[in-house]
Protein backbone atom coordinates (compact mmCIF):
# COMPACT_ATOMS: atom_id res chain seq x y z
CA UNK A 1 0.00 0.00 0.00
CA UNK A 2 1.47 3.51 -1.03
CA UNK A 3 0.90 6.76 0.44
CA UNK A 4 2.42 10.17 -0.71
CA UNK A 5 3.89 12.96 1.77
CA UNK A 6 0.69 15.20 1.35
CA UNK A 7 -1.51 11.80 2.50
CA UNK A 8 0.63 11.64 5.61
CA UNK A 9 0.84 15.31 6.50
CA UNK A 10 -2.69 15.16 6.49
CA UNK A 11 -2.54 12.39 9.43
CA UNK A 12 -0.10 13.72 11.15
CA UNK A 13 -0.94 17.39 10.97
CA UNK A 14 2.15 18.74 9.60
CA UNK A 15 3.63 20.34 6.55
CA UNK A 16 5.32 19.06 3.14
CA UNK A 17 8.41 20.65 2.36
CA UNK A 18 9.58 19.44 -1.43
CA UNK A 19 7.09 16.89 -3.61
CA UNK A 20 4.12 16.15 -1.71
CA UNK A 21 3.48 13.38 -4.34
CA UNK A 22 6.59 11.88 -3.37
CA UNK A 23 5.12 8.41 -2.77
CA UNK A 24 6.22 5.50 -0.10
CA UNK A 25 5.36 2.03 0.92
CA UNK A 26 7.41 1.20 3.64
CA UNK A 27 9.45 2.34 6.64
CA UNK A 28 12.93 2.38 7.28
CA UNK A 29 15.32 4.05 9.74
CA UNK A 30 17.04 7.20 8.25
CA UNK A 31 20.58 5.80 7.61
CA UNK A 32 18.78 2.32 5.79
CA UNK A 33 16.82 4.70 3.52
CA UNK A 34 15.81 3.38 0.47
CA UNK A 35 13.56 5.23 -2.50
CA UNK A 36 10.08 4.46 -1.63
CA UNK A 37 10.74 4.82 2.66
CA UNK A 38 9.59 6.96 4.75
CA UNK A 39 11.77 7.98 8.01
CA UNK A 40 12.40 10.10 10.55
CA UNK A 41 14.88 12.20 12.28
CA UNK A 42 14.29 13.77 15.77
CA UNK A 43 17.77 12.48 17.64
CA UNK A 44 20.63 15.18 16.53
CA UNK A 45 23.24 12.29 16.45
CA UNK A 46 21.72 11.76 12.96
CA UNK A 47 21.40 14.65 11.68
CA UNK A 48 24.20 13.96 8.95
CA UNK A 49 22.49 10.62 7.42
CA UNK A 50 19.56 13.21 6.19
CA UNK A 51 21.81 14.76 3.72
CA UNK A 52 22.52 11.37 2.88
CA UNK A 53 19.27 9.41 2.87
CA UNK A 54 17.59 7.57 -0.10
CA UNK A 55 14.20 7.86 2.07
CA UNK A 56 11.87 9.60 -0.15
CA UNK A 57 10.12 11.07 2.84
CA UNK A 58 11.12 12.27 6.06
CA UNK A 59 9.44 13.46 8.92
CA UNK A 60 11.44 16.21 11.33
CA UNK A 61 10.76 18.70 13.80
CA UNK A 62 9.47 22.05 12.20
CA UNK A 63 12.68 23.63 13.83
CA UNK A 64 14.65 21.75 11.44
CA UNK A 65 16.50 24.08 9.13
CA UNK A 66 18.98 22.18 6.16
CA UNK A 67 22.12 22.78 5.60
CA UNK A 68 23.02 21.69 2.84
CA UNK A 69 20.46 20.54 -0.30
CA UNK A 70 18.40 17.32 0.32
CA UNK A 71 17.16 14.72 -1.48
CA UNK A 72 14.31 13.53 0.83
CA UNK A 73 11.04 15.15 0.97
CA UNK A 74 10.46 16.64 4.48
CA UNK A 75 7.11 16.84 6.41
CA UNK A 76 7.54 19.27 9.25
CA UNK A 77 5.64 18.54 12.19
CA UNK A 78 5.60 19.51 16.17
CA UNK A 79 7.36 16.60 17.17
CA UNK A 80 8.64 14.46 15.16
CA UNK A 81 8.94 11.23 17.20
CA UNK A 82 5.73 11.14 18.40
CA UNK A 83 4.28 11.83 15.00
CA UNK A 84 6.12 8.93 13.78
CA UNK A 85 4.95 6.68 16.83
CA UNK A 86 1.63 7.73 15.70
CA UNK A 87 2.56 6.95 12.09
CA UNK A 88 3.58 3.38 13.56
CA UNK A 89 0.33 3.03 14.80
CA UNK A 90 -1.54 3.42 12.43
CA UNK A 91 0.53 1.46 9.50
CA UNK A 92 -0.16 -1.39 12.05
CA UNK A 93 -3.82 -1.03 11.96
CA UNK A 94 -3.67 -0.77 8.40
CA UNK A 95 -1.91 -3.76 7.36
CA UNK A 96 -3.92 -5.73 10.22
CA UNK A 97 -7.14 -4.69 9.12
CA UNK A 98 -8.15 -8.07 7.62
CA UNK A 99 -11.48 -9.62 7.34
CA UNK A 100 -13.43 -12.40 5.76
CA UNK A 101 -13.24 -15.85 6.44
CA UNK A 102 -10.46 -18.22 4.57
CA UNK A 103 -10.71 -21.68 3.98
CA UNK A 104 -10.08 -24.14 5.12
CA UNK A 105 -11.03 -23.35 8.17
CA UNK A 106 -13.95 -24.44 10.67
CA UNK A 107 -16.49 -22.20 12.41
CA UNK A 108 -19.01 -24.34 14.47
CA UNK A 109 -22.77 -23.28 13.21
CA UNK A 110 -23.67 -22.54 17.36
CA UNK A 111 -20.75 -19.02 16.75
CA UNK A 112 -22.23 -16.04 17.36
CA UNK A 113 -20.05 -13.19 16.03
CA UNK A 114 -19.76 -9.35 15.76
CA UNK A 115 -18.60 -7.69 12.52
CA UNK A 116 -15.30 -7.48 10.27
CA UNK A 117 -14.36 -10.75 11.97
CA UNK A 118 -11.25 -12.20 10.18
CA UNK A 119 -10.26 -16.43 10.93
CA UNK A 120 -7.17 -17.47 9.07
CA UNK A 121 -7.09 -20.57 7.11
CA UNK A 122 -6.83 -23.80 9.49
CA UNK A 123 -8.39 -22.13 12.50
CA UNK A 124 -10.88 -23.96 14.90
CA UNK A 125 -13.84 -22.34 16.47
CA UNK A 126 -15.86 -24.58 18.68
CA UNK A 127 -19.53 -24.72 20.24
CA UNK A 128 -21.16 -21.73 21.73
CA UNK A 129 -18.00 -19.07 20.75
CA UNK A 130 -19.10 -15.71 21.25
CA UNK A 131 -16.41 -13.23 19.05
CA UNK A 132 -16.89 -9.56 19.73
CA UNK A 133 -16.53 -6.57 17.17
CA UNK A 134 -13.32 -6.42 15.16
CA UNK A 135 -11.78 -10.32 16.17
CA UNK A 136 -8.48 -10.86 13.88
CA UNK A 137 -7.54 -14.95 14.12
CA UNK A 138 -4.78 -15.54 12.46
CA UNK A 139 -4.09 -18.93 10.79
CA UNK A 140 -3.96 -22.36 12.78
CA UNK A 141 -5.21 -21.01 16.40
CA UNK A 142 -7.57 -22.86 18.22
CA UNK A 143 -10.55 -22.04 20.02
CA UNK A 144 -12.55 -24.51 21.94
CA UNK A 145 -16.16 -24.63 23.20
CA UNK A 146 -17.62 -21.82 24.99
CA UNK A 147 -14.98 -19.28 24.98
CA UNK A 148 -15.97 -15.76 25.23
CA UNK A 149 -14.12 -12.88 23.53
CA UNK A 150 -14.73 -9.22 23.52
CA UNK A 151 -13.82 -6.39 20.66
CA UNK A 152 -10.97 -6.07 19.03
CA UNK A 153 -8.86 -9.12 19.68
CA UNK A 154 -5.97 -10.18 17.60
CA UNK A 155 -5.07 -13.81 18.20
CA UNK A 156 -1.62 -14.18 16.25
CA UNK A 157 -0.87 -17.71 14.25
CA UNK A 158 -1.34 -21.02 16.47
CA UNK A 159 -2.38 -19.18 20.11
CA UNK A 160 -4.68 -22.12 21.95
CA UNK A 161 -7.82 -21.27 23.71
CA UNK A 162 -8.98 -23.86 25.95
CA UNK A 163 -12.70 -23.93 26.44
CA UNK A 164 -14.28 -21.64 29.09
CA UNK A 165 -12.06 -18.89 28.81
CA UNK A 166 -12.93 -15.57 28.88
CA UNK A 167 -11.31 -12.41 26.83
CA UNK A 168 -11.84 -9.15 27.34
CA UNK A 169 -11.39 -6.44 24.65
CA UNK A 170 -8.29 -4.59 23.30
CA UNK A 171 -6.35 -7.73 23.65
CA UNK A 172 -3.52 -9.36 21.85
CA UNK A 173 -2.33 -12.35 22.12
CA UNK A 174 0.57 -13.59 20.35
CA UNK A 175 1.66 -17.03 18.38
CA UNK A 176 2.15 -20.16 20.06
CA UNK A 177 0.29 -18.91 23.51
CA UNK A 178 -1.78 -21.23 24.99
CA UNK A 179 -4.93 -20.17 27.23
CA UNK A 180 -6.94 -22.41 29.45
CA UNK A 181 -4.94 -25.33 29.62
CA UNK A 182 -5.26 -27.74 32.70
CA UNK A 183 -3.23 -26.33 35.91
CA UNK A 184 -0.34 -29.05 37.23
CA UNK A 185 -2.13 -30.62 39.83
CA UNK A 186 -1.95 -34.44 41.04
CA UNK A 187 -2.18 -36.51 44.29
CA UNK A 188 0.14 -38.52 44.99
CA UNK A 189 -0.79 -42.70 46.08
CA UNK A 190 0.90 -45.24 48.48
CA UNK A 191 2.60 -47.03 45.49
CA UNK A 192 4.62 -43.82 44.79
CA UNK A 193 1.95 -43.42 41.06
CA UNK A 194 0.19 -39.55 40.81
CA UNK A 195 -4.12 -39.69 40.24
CA UNK A 196 -4.74 -36.51 38.16
CA UNK A 197 -6.72 -33.75 39.94
CA UNK A 198 -9.83 -32.66 37.59
CA UNK A 199 -8.97 -28.59 36.10
CA UNK A 200 -12.49 -27.82 36.03
CA UNK A 201 -12.08 -24.05 36.54
CA UNK A 202 -11.04 -21.61 33.40
CA UNK A 203 -8.57 -18.08 32.74
CA UNK A 204 -10.76 -14.78 32.88
CA UNK A 205 -8.50 -12.38 30.62
CA UNK A 206 -9.38 -8.42 31.49
CA UNK A 207 -9.20 -5.98 28.80
CA UNK A 208 -5.84 -4.05 27.51
CA UNK A 209 -3.94 -7.39 28.19
CA UNK A 210 -1.02 -8.32 25.70
CA UNK A 211 0.27 -11.89 26.07
CA UNK A 212 3.80 -12.57 24.52
CA UNK A 213 4.48 -15.61 22.45
CA UNK A 214 4.65 -19.34 23.64
CA UNK A 215 3.22 -17.83 27.26
CA UNK A 216 1.04 -20.22 29.23
CA UNK A 217 -1.84 -19.48 31.46
CA UNK A 218 -3.25 -22.56 33.25
CA UNK A 219 -7.10 -22.94 34.01
CA UNK A 220 -7.98 -22.56 37.47
CA UNK A 221 -9.06 -26.14 39.17
CA UNK A 222 -11.88 -24.61 40.67
CA UNK A 223 -12.82 -20.78 39.96
CA UNK A 224 -10.62 -18.86 38.08
CA UNK A 225 -7.14 -17.64 37.03
CA UNK A 226 -7.08 -13.95 36.53
CA UNK A 227 -5.66 -11.80 34.47
CA UNK A 228 -6.28 -8.40 35.47
CA UNK A 229 -7.09 -5.37 33.03
CA UNK A 230 -3.67 -3.23 31.61
CA UNK A 231 -1.41 -6.62 32.03
CA UNK A 232 1.83 -6.92 29.99
CA UNK A 233 3.32 -10.21 30.23
CA UNK A 234 6.25 -10.98 27.63
CA UNK A 235 7.52 -14.02 25.97
CA UNK A 236 7.71 -17.99 27.45
CA UNK A 237 6.20 -17.29 31.12
CA UNK A 238 3.95 -19.24 32.79
CA UNK A 239 1.19 -18.69 34.66
CA UNK A 240 -0.35 -21.41 37.22
CA UNK A 241 -3.93 -22.32 37.82
CA UNK A 242 -5.64 -19.91 40.08
CA UNK A 243 -2.93 -17.29 39.90
CA UNK A 244 -4.44 -13.60 40.05
CA UNK A 245 -2.08 -10.76 38.37
CA UNK A 246 -3.53 -7.61 39.37
CA UNK A 247 -4.13 -4.40 37.23
CA UNK A 248 -1.42 -2.88 34.99
CA UNK A 249 1.43 -5.12 36.24
CA UNK A 250 4.43 -6.02 33.94
CA UNK A 251 6.25 -9.36 33.37
CA UNK A 252 9.05 -9.98 31.29
CA UNK A 253 10.51 -13.22 30.07
CA UNK A 254 11.07 -16.46 31.94
CA UNK A 255 8.93 -15.74 35.01
CA UNK A 256 7.33 -18.79 36.66
CA UNK A 257 4.19 -17.89 39.00
CA UNK A 258 3.21 -20.96 40.52
CA UNK A 259 -0.26 -21.96 41.67
CA UNK A 260 -2.83 -19.40 43.68
CA UNK A 261 -0.30 -16.88 44.07
CA UNK A 262 -1.89 -13.45 43.94
CA UNK A 263 -0.11 -10.36 42.67
CA UNK A 264 -0.93 -6.90 43.62
CA UNK A 265 -1.46 -3.60 41.01
CA UNK A 266 1.26 -1.66 39.12
CA UNK A 267 4.06 -4.02 39.44
CA UNK A 268 7.14 -4.79 38.07
CA UNK A 269 8.95 -8.15 37.61
CA UNK A 270 12.31 -8.86 36.15
CA UNK A 271 13.02 -11.85 33.68
CA UNK A 272 13.66 -15.20 34.73
CA UNK A 273 11.43 -14.48 38.00
CA UNK A 274 10.41 -17.49 40.46
CA UNK A 275 7.67 -17.01 42.70
CA UNK A 276 6.11 -19.15 44.78
CA UNK A 277 2.61 -20.69 45.42
CA UNK A 278 0.08 -19.55 47.62
CA UNK A 279 1.34 -16.12 48.50
CA UNK A 280 0.15 -12.83 48.11
CA UNK A 281 2.57 -9.97 46.44
CA UNK A 282 1.25 -6.00 47.59
CA UNK A 283 0.75 -3.67 44.92
CA UNK A 284 3.57 -1.37 43.50
CA UNK A 285 6.40 -3.98 43.73
CA UNK A 286 9.70 -4.26 41.93
CA UNK A 287 11.46 -7.57 41.71
CA UNK A 288 14.44 -7.36 40.45
CA UNK A 289 15.15 -10.62 37.08
CA UNK A 290 16.61 -13.75 38.28
CA UNK A 291 15.13 -13.44 41.91
CA UNK A 292 13.70 -15.92 43.67
CA UNK A 293 10.47 -15.19 45.69
CA UNK A 294 9.34 -17.37 48.73
CA UNK A 295 7.49 -15.22 50.90
CA UNK A 296 4.37 -12.81 51.14
CA UNK A 297 5.65 -9.42 49.62
CA UNK A 298 4.21 -6.01 51.15
CA UNK A 299 3.04 -2.91 49.14
CA UNK A 300 5.69 -0.78 47.46
CA UNK A 301 8.80 -3.57 48.59
CA UNK A 302 11.88 -3.69 45.61
CA UNK A 303 13.76 -7.18 45.99
CA UNK A 304 16.28 -8.86 44.29
CA UNK A 305 18.25 -12.01 45.32
CA UNK A 306 17.44 -15.89 45.61
CA UNK A 307 15.77 -15.98 48.52
CA UNK A 308 14.75 -12.19 47.79
CA UNK A 309 15.36 -9.12 50.43
CA UNK A 310 15.80 -5.79 49.96
CA UNK A 311 16.94 -4.14 47.17
CA UNK A 312 19.64 -2.20 49.05
CA UNK A 313 20.73 -4.66 51.45
CA UNK A 314 21.32 -6.96 48.19
CA UNK A 315 23.31 -3.71 46.61
CA UNK A 316 25.52 -3.59 49.56
CA UNK A 317 25.69 -7.43 50.23
CA UNK A 318 26.83 -7.82 47.03
CA UNK A 319 29.74 -5.33 46.83
CA UNK A 320 31.13 -7.50 50.18
CA UNK A 321 30.20 -10.62 47.88
CA UNK A 322 32.46 -9.63 45.19
CA UNK A 323 35.33 -8.51 47.60
CA UNK A 324 35.05 -12.47 49.99
CA UNK A 325 38.25 -13.52 48.78
CA UNK A 326 39.95 -10.38 50.08
CA UNK A 327 37.84 -10.14 52.83
CA UNK A 328 39.14 -13.55 53.52
CA UNK A 329 42.77 -12.98 53.21
CA UNK A 330 42.64 -9.85 55.66
CA UNK A 331 40.60 -12.09 57.81
CA UNK A 332 43.06 -15.39 57.72
CA UNK A 333 46.43 -12.64 57.99
CA UNK A 334 44.65 -10.97 61.36
CA UNK A 335 44.39 -14.82 62.50
CA UNK A 336 48.19 -15.23 62.09
CA UNK A 337 48.91 -11.17 63.59
CA UNK A 338 47.23 -12.31 66.48
CA UNK A 339 48.22 -15.85 66.80
CA UNK A 340 51.96 -14.14 66.51
CA UNK A 341 51.29 -11.76 69.20
CA UNK A 342 49.89 -14.41 71.90
CA UNK A 343 52.67 -16.96 71.09
CA UNK A 344 55.27 -13.44 71.60
CA UNK A 345 53.12 -12.66 74.81
CA UNK A 346 53.75 -16.36 75.77
CA UNK A 347 57.03 -16.59 75.10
Amino acid sequence: MKFTAEQIAGILEGEVVGNPMAEVFRLSKIEEGAEGSLTFLSNPKYLNYIYSTKASVTIVNETFVPESPLTTTLIKVQDAYAAFSKLLEFYNQVKLNKSGIEQPSFLSQSVKYGDNLYLGSFSYVGQNVVLGENVKIYPNCFIGDNVVIGDNVLLFAGAKIYSETVIGNNCTIHSGAIIGADGFGFAPNPDGTYTKIPQIGNVIIEDNVDIGSCTTIDRATMGSTIIRKGVKLDNQIQIAHNVEIGENTVIAAQTGVAGSTKIGKNGMIGGQVGISGHLNIGNNVRIQAQSGVGRNIKDNEILQGSPTFGYNDFSKSYVHFKNLPKIVAEIEELKKQILNQKNGNNG
